[in-house]
């Protein structure tokens, strides 16, 4: 395991400064309204890309066909090229901060739920699935209603977020119980 590097503004520590960070996404949000006058926000192109999968099985025009996919059709665009440069982002991030490993099993999770694969696969799906239907539903996702909508003031976007911690908050105390106390 990498030693820990304290948290700063190098691109080598760690763990980032949070207030850095923030300011480092407000003016991110500012200049991607600025050039392309769309907010910050992935859930929409995820579910446009299981647009594209769920053509390649059933051919464009059924898709298309389908009520939300005729509202957000995919196409490759400004949202497209966020989604891509976040995953490379992240990656790259802990590459340099010496963070980065492939596990299956976090050792949280195997240290309250067993170290199977199956089970924390399981979860992991159910819970992303889960995740971007609400995201859907609430019109948005965490960095769309979380930083794009709440940098707004929408309501709704301060509303989500709140939800999103107690909801965040109850499922860690569920899932992550002490695992001495646990069944």
């Amino acid at each position: 395991m990498a030693s820990e590097k304290s948290s700063s503004l190098s691109l080598r520590a760690s763990s980032w400064s949070p207030y850095a960070v923030g300011a480092g996404i407000g003016l991110l949000s500012w200049l991607v309204f600025l050039v392309v006058n769309k907010p910050l926000g992935m859930s929409t192109e995820i579910s446009k890309f299981s647009g594209c999968a769920t053509s390649l099985m059933t051919g464009w025009e059924k898709m298309v066909a389908n009520p939300y996919w005729a509202k957000t059709t995919p196409a490759f665009g400004y949202s497209t090229v966020f989604l891509i440069f976040t995953a490379i982002g992240a990656g790259v991030s802990a590459l340099l901060g010496g963070t980065f490993r492939l596990e299956k099993v976090p050792a949280l999770w195997s240290a309250h739920h067993g170290k199977g694969t199956a089970k924390r696969m399981a979860a992991a799906f159910v819970g992303g699935m889960i995740l971007l239907y609400g995201a859907r539903l609430a019109g948005g996702c965490t960095s769309g209603h979380g930083i794009s909508g709440t940098l707004q003031l929408a309501v709704s976007s301060w509303i989500f977020f709140a939800v999103l911690f107690a909801a965040g908050i109850v499922t860690a105390r569920l899932l992550f119980r002490n695992p001495n106390t646990a069944e």
